[in-house]
């Protein structure tokens, strides 16, 4: 049986596959945390500004290397081509581990927790272990989903293509129409003037169980800690992008598509977070009541369920509004689940053609796609929902995540120097300077995490580190495979 990959995707479908596996559940929820942790439309804007320059840096650098190695396998190919194969293990043990099956994990479950709006029953729990373990029904329907799209997944990537480009056009129609109207009734109101006013007054409001609410005061380094440890949400909303590399085998003219798409779909999607947030700050007053029934009384900072989209979404269409949110963001994580299973898939499979996987990941199946790691993915992803930590998950995974970006930027640098006379089609946008601020920038959130958030931080940091003695202990010798060193 041949098991090469067919080119069949075209720069369209790989920049809906970027734009497609950002938007998933954040960018209607983050807000919130956001201004419980910094209260200031400013500076909030600052954050979400800053998290789409990183983003967007990250993408222009990410070209070069795409350009350089248009295999299957992406950010794993580029940094075992840069710093060897246990380097090149470690990120593919933590993508294994959290970074890509516990944010489908959770992706999963945020779909089931809207799907309880129409269908309350979801929250029932079917299964209890103690007062720390529960199965509900709406964990069972996350698993479910997993299983249909790694289903669909594996009958061939023209399903897979087909589920992406609906379901991402759906969710970016969703959000214009949902920014277009939220500025239109917005700005008639004057609650956008009334949240820029004093806009740069950042404070950290906290509510206890008891319902007594904590407002303190930041500034200097306390504000800087407190942005840089909430940035996190922001950068969890933008994050996946990186995924259309893993697919790099199945796009048609890799060279120049890939770093097309990157730009494209994270211009895109920092275009459109940065318009919702200013719709959501159009719409709805920063601070309010959390006792208050009415979406407007609750404000941005004591949104029901944190779920600051549904709120927006109630004021523009009254009551309405939260079952046509809700639909919105079961179609948005859906589509989004769709390109994180296809993706992460094609990593695996590249690892098992090294050796560094399990050996039945590497086959095609007759529709000339990595059933195998499919279905070795889709496991593990279920039994992260089960587990009921995804929401930990989602911290230690961004943690991590940004790790290995830092680490895979610097290979450019580490490349230029080892392969001078390697063939770029794309060169690094503004090299030097853009990939060191990105690293820069990276690694002072990454230290305020530690600093600030050291639990979610410092566990990322150890899952990472525990790779390397499974590492050694199940290392096999094999040499990296032809289309890698090609």
């Amino acid at each position: 049986m041949d098991n090469n990959l067919k080119r069949t995707l075209g720069l369209l479908d790989a920049t809906s596959i970027v734009a497609g596996s950002m938007i998933g559940s954040g960018i209607f929820i983050v807000t919130t945390l956001m201004m419980r942790d910094i209260g200031s439309a400013g500076w909030m804007m600052v954050l979400w500004l800053l998290t789409g320059l990183i983003t967007v840096f990250a993408a222009l650098s990410y070209g070069e290397l795409a350009g350089m190695m248009p295999n299957a396998g992406g950010q794993y190919v580029y940094i075992q081509r840069a710093y060897g194969r246990m380097m090149s293990f470690l990120y593919g043990w933590t993508v294994f581990t959290v970074i890509q099956t516990g944010v489908i994990a959770a992706v999963a479950v945020a779909f089931a927790t809207y799907a309880a709006v129409f269908f309350p029953e979801l929250d029932i729990v079917v299964l209890s272990v103690g007062k720390s373990f529960q199965i509900n029904y709406g964990q069972i329907l996350a698993i479910v989903s997993i299983v249909f799209l790694t289903f669909i997944n594996t009958k061939g990537i023209q399903n897979g293509k087909i589920i992406q480009l609906i379901f991402t056009s759906a969710k970016l129609f969703a959000l214009f129409a949902l920014i277009v109207l939220g500025l239109a009734i917005g700005l008639k109101t004057d609650t956008i003037s009334q949240n820029f006013t004093d806009m740069w007054s950042a404070s950290k409001t906290t509510i206890s169980d008891s319902g007594i609410i904590t407002v303190v005061p930041l500034v200097g380094f306390a504000l800087a800690g407190a942005m840089g440890a909430t940035i996190i949400n922001s950068l969890f909303s933008s994050d996946a992008w990186n995924n259309v590399t893993f697919i790099a085998a199945e796009i048609k003219d890799p060279k120049k598509n890939i770093p097309r798409s990157l730009f494209l779909g994270t211009l895109i999607v920092t275009i459109i977070y940065i318009l919702a947030n200013l719709a959501y700050l159009a719409l709805l007053p920063i601070h309010g009541d959390p006792e208050a029934t009415d979406a407007i009384g609750q404000g941005i900072m004591f949104a029901s369920n944190d779920r600051v989209g549904a709120g927006a979404a109630s004021v523009i269409f009254g009551g309405l509004g939260v079952s046509l949110m809700a639909v919105l963001i079961m179609i948005s994580t859906f589509g989004c689940n769709n390109g994180l299973i296809l993706a992460g898939s094609r990593l695996f499979s590249a690892m098992s053609k090294d050796g560094l996987f399990f050996k039945e990941a590497q086959k095609l199946n007759k529709n000339k796609v990595p059933g195998s790691a499919l279905w070795i993915q889709c496991v593990w992803a279920g039994v992260l929902c089960l587990s009921g930590k995804y929401g930990e998950l989602l911290e230690y995974a961004t943690f991590a995540s940004l790790l290995f970006y830092i680490l895979t930027i610097g290979g450019i640098f580490v490349l230029r120097k080892k392969e001078p006379e390697t063939e770029r089609p794309y060169k690094a946008f503004g090299y030097p300077i853009i990939p060191i601020l990105y690293i820069l920038v990276t690694t002072a959130i990454c230290v305020d995490l530690l600093i600030y958030k050291p639990i979610s931080a410092g566990f990322g940091l150890v899952i990472v580190l525990i790779g390397i003695p499974v590492y050694y202990l199940t290392n096999n010798k094999k040499q990296p495979s032809e289309e890698l060193i090609n």
